[in-house]
């Protein structure tokens, strides 16, 4: 039997001791460069869905849970009230233009009444030479001798009556120009009318396509309130979609152990529900500010009473495609990300 003497047993201790704390300032230093917390979780940007008018719910096309693509019907409002308020809009659009096309017809005529109104002035401009040759036919004659002053008087009165009718007949050829200018104005708010009954068309036809509730985004059915038969009012939340496709983590770090991070670098993502599964993820981006700091009431340091504590920011993490574990992931799931900071 070899024994083995005191100071080569001592030896091997040492080494072993040295070993061991090699060993672990590896591990830690290894640690160091893989930041992991368990502070954090699957997040999705959710999209609220409401109404955008208020109404009875006449159908009702999708269950809890439900996989939705962007531009399907959710829902449909009651629309015949909505029918209607088209129906009303489109007769109130034909009875403007009925009205402009009234105006502009007799617009049209006004000109011709102009026209004639300028022929009978025309007329009595022959009517009243005539007359003044007459009345001094019959002064030249009563200066003769030849003719009587009842005659002459006549001639006058006449030529008198001829020259007032000429001044009446001027003013209703200003009377019908003027007119022109009267259909015209009531041609712009016809015009104006229809401008204004086409737009409310517009708004209610706008209005009756809102009576259907449209996916805007894909993705699964969550917290439904639609019910047939209830009523909903226009902005009152009825259900969110949640794009589960584009759900990434949202991881809560010490800020002692951001030293380190950066955008771009590899994530291991353990989910506490898929045991055994490691997703794999990219760092996205940072927060701009600790969670205390978007806190409604934020603490005030200045006091005699200050403990220092550690923050912790928020890492975006986007999740690598082609994952096909990634897609039974939830909203809200816990997930422990590490991430590998060595690797930039």
């Amino acid at each position: 039997m070899i024994k083995t003497s005191p100071v080569r047993l001592s030896w091997l201790i040492a080494a072993v001791v040295v070993l061991f704390l090699v060993g672990i300032a590896l591990w830690i230093l290894k640690d160091g460069s893989r930041p992991v917390t368990d502070d954090a979780f699957v997040s999705a940007d959710s999209t609220l869905v409401a109404p955008r008018i208020s109404g009875t719910l006449a159908n009702v096309y999708v269950q809890d849970n439900q996989t939705v693509k962007a531009g399907d019907v959710l829902a449909r409002i009651d629309d015949r009230d909505y029918r209607n308020a088209v129906l009303t809009a489109e007769a109130n659009v034909e009875t403007a233009n009925a009205q402009m096309l009234s105006l502009t017809a007799q617009l049209v005529k006004q000109q011709q009444t102009i026209l004639q109104a300028q022929a009978v002035v025309e007329a009595d401009a022959a009517s009243i030479a005539y007359a003044r040759q007459s009345a001094d036919r019959y002064k030249r004659l009563l200066q003769n001798g030849s003719g009587t002053a009842d005659a002459r008087d006549e001639s006058d009165a006449n030529l008198r009556s001829k020259l007032a009718s000429q001044q009446s007949d001027m003013a209703a050829v200003q009377g019908a120009e003027k007119q022109v200018d009267v259909l015209k104005a009531q041609q712009a708010q016809a015009k104006a009318a229809i401008d204004l009954a086409t737009t409310a068309l517009a708004q209610a036809k706008l209005n009756l396509s809102y009576t259907e509730i449209v996916a805007p985004v894909e993705g699964v059915v969550g917290q439904r309130s639609l019910r047939i038969g209830g009523y909903v009012s226009a902005g009152t939340r009825v259900l969110a979609i949640v794009p589960l496709k584009n759900a990434y983590i949202v991881a809560n770090y010490l800020e002692t152990q951001l030293g380190d991070v950066q955008p771009r670098q590899p994530v291991d993502i353990k989910v506490d529900a898929l045991p055994g599964v490691v997703l794999k993820g990219t760092v996205d981006s940072i927060s701009p500010a600790t969670g205390v700091t978007f806190s409604p009431i934020s603490p005030d340091n200045a006091t005699g009473n200050y403990t220092k504590v550690v923050q912790r920011l928020a890492v975006k993490i986007l999740l690598d495609a082609n994952q096909p574990d990634a897609q039974r992931l939830k909203v809200g799931m816990s997930v422990i990300p590490t991430i590998e900071t060595a690797s930039h």
